[in-house]
This record gives C-alpha cells, structure tokens and sequence, in this order.
C-alpha cells in the first residue's frame, strides 16, 4: 500500500519542478494525500484550512518585516551604500579590484545571513531591504545569481543548526533538546554544538562547493540601466526617494536596533517590524501620510511568501492528519533493524523527504523526535550521537524545499527584476549543495559520536 505522505511528497515537488505555483503544489499534494490516506475529501478540506489558521501569525509577520523593509528603503541608506560601491566599482582598476569587491560582497552577505539569526535576529527580512539595491552592483561584477541564493541560505540554515542563540536557541534548546527529554532520553549533560559540529562541516563543504560550481560570470539585463530604479522596490516615483543624510543613517540603525530590542522583549517578530516602523514614522523619516503606500509596498513585497507559508502549514496538518508519517518512519527502520549506520541513513532521508514536504525544520523535530528517540535507544546510539541524528534530519531539506523560507527568503530579493527562478536558480542549487553534503556529514556524525 502507497503510503499517503510519501506521494504527496513527491508529487508536491514534481509538480513545483514542472513550474506548477507552490501555492497550487502544495494544495493539489494536501489533497491528494488526504484521499490516499482514507481521510475524505470533506475532512481532508477541513484539516486543511485549519492548518491555514497556524500560518496567520507567520504570515502577518512577514508583511510587516516587508514595510519595515521598505521604510528603510526609503530612508536612502540602501541606495547610498549601492551609490558607494557602484562608485568603487567604477573606480577599480583591472579585475583585481573587482575582484577583491566582488568577495567582499560575499563576505558581507554572508555575515548578514549568520547574523540575521542571532545577534540581529530579523531572520529573512534583511533580503527585501538589502539586495534589491544592490542588483545592478552584481549584475556588474557579473556574479551567478545562483551562488548568491546559496550564499544566503548557507547563512540561513547553518547557524540555527549550530549556534544555540536567537533562532538556534529555539531550534537546538527549546525544540531538538526539549522534545528529546520528552521522549525519554537524558540530554542534560549534551553540548548541542559538540553534535551538531559534524553536520555544520557538511554545510560548509556544500557552500565552499557552491563557490566552486557558480565562480563563473553570468550575465543578466541591467534593468536599473534601463531606467528601473531597483533600490525603490516597485516605487511609482523612485527619484522622490530622498538624499541620504546622516540624520536619516542615525535613525535608520535606530530603527533596527528598536526592532532587535522589542523582538527581543516580547519573543516577536511581528511585535520588532512595528517598532522598527513606528521609529521611522516618530522621527518623521516616514510622513504619515506616506505611511499607507509603503506599508501597502511592504506587503506586497513579502505577500508570495507569506501565501506560501499560510499554504504550507495547511499541507502539514494534513500530513501529520493522515497518521501515516509514524509508519513512513518505522517501516522505513525496520529495513535496517540491528543495522546502525543503515537505521541512521534511514532516519536521516525519512527527516529530509518531511522537511522538503512541510518546508520547516522546526516543524519536523516534533513530529520525528518521538519515533527515533526509542528507535535510537534500542540501537545502541549515545545521547550525543542521537541528538546530531534527529538534529539533522530536521535541517535536512529546508536548504532546497519549495516552500521553506529559507529558499523562498533569497528569492523574493533576487527575482524582483524577475530574472531569478525559485525552483532553477534556488531550490535545485540548495538542495544539491546542502542536502547531499549534510546527508553525508549526519551520518558520519551518527556513527563516530
């Protein structure tokens, strides 16, 4: 008998490789698994749209880190820091200082990505604001939007795997080790990093390959030549933005750091965004008056993703609705019954085909960790090399599913010249750079732990 979330699965991700919307993948999947699964097409429907429900908050956080994004936008600071390094870019002599501008806008993009989880933890809201700007700089040096994509998600993903602050304290603290301690499993003396050490080595490998594969120049149609001014973001008059001033510098770093404080305060992305905006509204950067179009911009800047989130939770309750994610699971480790490293392989794509399928790492601890915790204690495994397992098969396939912010983030900053593809140019460049090494490094992990 076909197990229902495993053609769901793979129809999801067929139908999003033949360029079928993800909203719609993911809707005709939701059903399709709901009536293989026996559930009905009334019950089905009805689960589905109270997952809906789960995605509202995600999604009105994500409009709001869009107008935060775009007030920012239209402070200046984002054109002037496009302004400078066009100038630099101008001003180099031969490839070398090209080159040298070219790696060190990797550099910081990537540093941006790794702090955009901790130390400024706004997550995937410093795309929408940083990269439109700085289209025509990249399109100049000629960088492979696709190395780009990889660069971000690397950032993404690799730190809450790793680094238990900001979102690695909810991914490792609060979820992975908390859910394993339910189980039944002791992890109090565990170092997180010490287990997930090994895995994170794999990202590293994956990017470091990414380098490799995209190191050579692509070029694309320089829109903001064209009389497109990227750095507006859609704006009707984009010569209206205004001149950068110190002024409007010093408001707009206190407009991130009120959206960090607030975050921090009150556990809250969509709490932060509005205070990051209303700081620009009280200095008057922002005029009231002018507050309703950039809110309405900022909305539909991140609006695509947040319909994919909303949509994406609605095909999780399904899955986790039909009862057979357990089953998927045990029959997969009863193949390898009394096998260690053929039970850890197992586990490992079980956790990377539930991930790709619900588009959350976070969301796949809780719905694996009660399964392989036993499993894993019946087998023989340390508590170390059990938390780098379940810990790994959770961030296996949110680098490269279609629904995962983690690719839909990069996406939404690359493709507003529409020039980037979700599914050619992130999804599949993710999935083959991150899942492949990570699979391999998780395993290792398992066995050596």
């Amino acid at each position: 008998m076909l197990n229902a979330v495993l053609v769901a699965v793979l129809v999801m991700l067929g139908l999003s490789l033949l360029r079928v919307h993800v909203v719609l993948s993911l809707l005709v999947s939701a059903l399709l698994g709901g009536l293989l699964s026996g559930l009905g097409l009334p019950r089905t429907l009805e689960v589905f749209q109270e997952g809906l429900a789960g995605g509202a908050e995600i999604a009105l956080s994500y409009a709001l880190l869009g107008a935060f994004a775009v007030a920012i936008i239209e402070s200046g600071v984002p054109r002037q820091l496009s302004a400078w390094l066009t100038g630099r870019l101008a001003a180099t002599q031969g490839g070398t200082g090209a080159a040298r501008l070219k790696w060190g806008l990797l550099l910081g993009l990537l540093s941006m990505s790794v702090m955009s989880q901790n130390l400024i933890p706004i997550h995937i809201a410093f795309i929408p604001m940083l990269i439109p700007p700085l289209l025509a700089v990249f399109n100049r040096l000629e960088l492979d939007r696709r190395l780009l994509a990889c660069v971000m998600t690397f950032g993404l993903v690799t730190t809450y795997m790793l680094l238990p602050y900001g979102f690695g304290e909810i991914f490792l603290g609060q979820i992975l080790l908390g859910n394993i301690q339910k189980a039944g499993m002791d992890v109090s003396g565990v170092n997180v990093m010490q287990a997930m050490a090994i895995p994170a080595l794999g990202m590293v490998a994956g990017l470091l390959l990414a380098l490799f594969s995209y190191r050579r120049p692509r070029r694309y149609q320089d829109l903001s030549a064209a009389g497109q001014d990227l750095s507006a973001v859609g704006a009707a008059e984009p010569d209206a933005v205004p001149a950068p001033s110190p002024f409007r510098t010093a408001v707009t770093l206190s407009a991130v750091v009120a959206a960090f404080a607030v975050q921090l305060l009150t556990d809250s992305l969509m709490i932060g965004a509005l205070a990051g905006f209303a700081v620009f509204l009280a200095t008057g950067i922002l005029r009231l008056r002018d507050a309703d179009g950039v809110f309405n911009r900022g909305i539909g800047l991140m609006a695509m993703i947040g319909f994919i989130m909303i949509t994406a939770q609605g095909f999780a309750a399904v899955m986790q609705a039909t009862g057979q994610i357990e089953p998927l699971v045990q029959a997969t480790s009863d193949l390898f019954a009394g096998s260690r490293p053929l039970a850890a392989l197992a586990m490992l794509l079980v956790g990377l085909l539930v991930t790709m399928g619900i588009g959350s790492s976070f969301s796949t601890l809780p719905i694996i960790t009660a399964i392989y915790v036993p499993l894993c204690m019946g087998l023989g495994f340390s508590p170390l090399a059990t938390v780098a397992i379940i810990g790994t098969a959770g961030a296996l396939g949110d680098a490269g599913s279609p629904a995962s912010d983690s690719t839909l983030g990069p996406t939404a900053g690359l493709n507003v010249d529409g020039q980037h593809d979700h599914i050619r140019d992130t999804v599949i460049p993710t999935f083959l750079h991150y899942n492949l090494p990570l699979l391999l490094a998780g395993w290792v992990a398992a066995l050596v732990l």
